[in-house]
């Protein structure tokens, strides 16, 4: 089984960026201690030294639902700047959120349609001044899924990509199960009394 879990300063400041940075190896380190195998796919670096805006995990194991699980969410890092000595907070929070990477086969790519567009949100230095968000659609399907959370427009595409499968792969699970029931529907409209066919064994 694999996963990929993302981790991400979302719009902290310079120390989020840093405790994203902080928080790699330790979910590296802790994932080994459980017979798990992990390693970093991408990491987008932040405006500061030794810093990530954002980075991929790639997770892969027997077992890792139990230890996704206890990584999803909001973890709060503790520890003193180290770019602002006198400023007095000390609390950063960073997300950490899984994802199920895309199926190779499950599209080829004359199916998808890919947008850029400006990203929207709360005010700040690097909103809304380049095209960092990322729209994504599966042209048989109509099926679409945007990610404009990063301030990287190459993540922000493979978040995207990640959605629009889980989509896709909800569509394809949907219509098979309609399939199934349209199959036990003909079961149940069996007529017995007017037989298109009558077959006789002789014995």
């Amino acid at each position: 089984m694999i996963c990929w879990l993302q981790i991400t300063s979302g719009r902290g400041p310079a120390e989020c960026c840093w405790a994203v940075a902080q928080l790699v190896p330790c979910i590296i380190d802790e994932a080994a201690e459980k017979k798990l195998k992990a390693r970093l796919v991408e990491a987008i670096p932040g405006e500061k030294p030794s810093t990530y805006r954002s980075a991929l995990l790639a997770l892969e194991g027997e077992a890792i639902s139990e230890f996704v699980r206890e990584w999803t969410g909001t973890v709060q890092w503790i520890g003193r700047s180290p770019f602002r000595p006198r400023h007095k907070r000390k609390n950063w929070y960073v997300g950490v959120y899984p994802l199920e990477p895309p199926e190779p086969d499950l599209w080829s790519d004359n199916d998808l349609r890919i947008e850029t567009m400006r990203a929207s949100g709360p005010g700040g230095q690097h909103v809304n001044k380049t095209e960092s968000a990322v729209r994504v659609t599966h042209l048989p399907t109509g099926l679409s899924a945007i990610a404009r959370e990063e301030r990287s427009q190459h993540l922000n595409r493979k978040l995207a990509l990640t959605r629009l499968a889980e989509l896709v792969r909800q569509e394809k699970n949907r219509a098979k199960l309609e399939k199934q029931q349209e199959r036990w529907s003909q079961h149940n409209r069996l007529e017995r009394g007017n037989p298109v066919r009558v077959i006789r064994v002789k014995g």
